[in-house]
């Protein structure tokens, strides 16, 4: 059964991707970062455990569908290389400064757009405060890049690998419109609740300037 929540600028799905992309409307670009399939999240780190972080396998395999994303949008799809996409020139680096020598010290992501490789650093210490419990949680910053850099028009984003939200988040901060799904019910719910929360702070803020105007 699907779960529909409307909160703001954001409808957002609680499903599976494979039955709710079909349905839905145009989009004007795809940013998203779906299971790699290296087996991250069954393998917590010790801070991870630390925190209450118990070992869970949707990340055991690649997802097939991530192969169709480009031919529904515009698309910015982070692990892209562990997928068989098309030859791009356009590839996105997070460089992580302070990485581990147990982690990658980057990531990429693979877009649809010819134009020149680019990269952000952004190390993983800046990142704490913002963490939700989400193993593979992408920085608020970062994923604002990505939204910057996309292709005009953009008022309509989709991530059908929402996990946490924080490219909903990165879109309602930007004032863009936004569709995002997710399977899992407590990463659906923690979604929920940070989107709600930035939603509640942009709706503040217009609230703020229209009394001053």
């Amino acid at each position: 059964m699907i779960e529909w929540v409307e909160i703001g600028r954001a409808k957002l799905a609680c499903g599976d991707c494979r039955d709710i992309l079909p349905t839905l409307p145009n989009v004007d670009a795809c940013v998203t970062d779906p299971p790699y399939g290296i087996g991250f999240a069954a393998q917590p780190t010790k801070w991870q455990r630390r925190a209450g972080q118990q070992p869970e396998q949707w990340d055991d395999s690649p997802v097939p569908i991530v192969l169709s994303l480009p031919d529904i949008a515009p698309s910015i799809i982070w692990g892209g290389n562990y997928y068989t996409l098309p030859p791009s020139r356009g590839w996105l680096s997070w460089f992580k400064p302070d990485s581990p020598p147990s982690m990658a010290s980057f990531e990429l992501a693979w877009t649809s757009f010819d134009r020149n490789a680019r990269q952000l650093k952004v190390s993983i210490s800046e990142t704490n405060p913002e963490r939700v419990g989400h193993p593979t949680q992408k920085p608020l910053k970062l994923m604002k890049w990505c939204i910057e850099g996309l292709p005009d028009p953009a008022a309509l984003i989709l991530d059908p690998f929402m996990g946490s939200g924080t490219t909903g988040v990165a879109a309602i901060q930007m004032g863009r419109d936004f569709i995002g799904i997710e399977r899992e019910p407590k990463y659906f719910d923690i979604a929920c609740k940070r989107i709600e929360d930035a939603q509640r702070q942009a709706d503040l803020f217009i609230d703020t300037k229209g009394s001053a105007s």
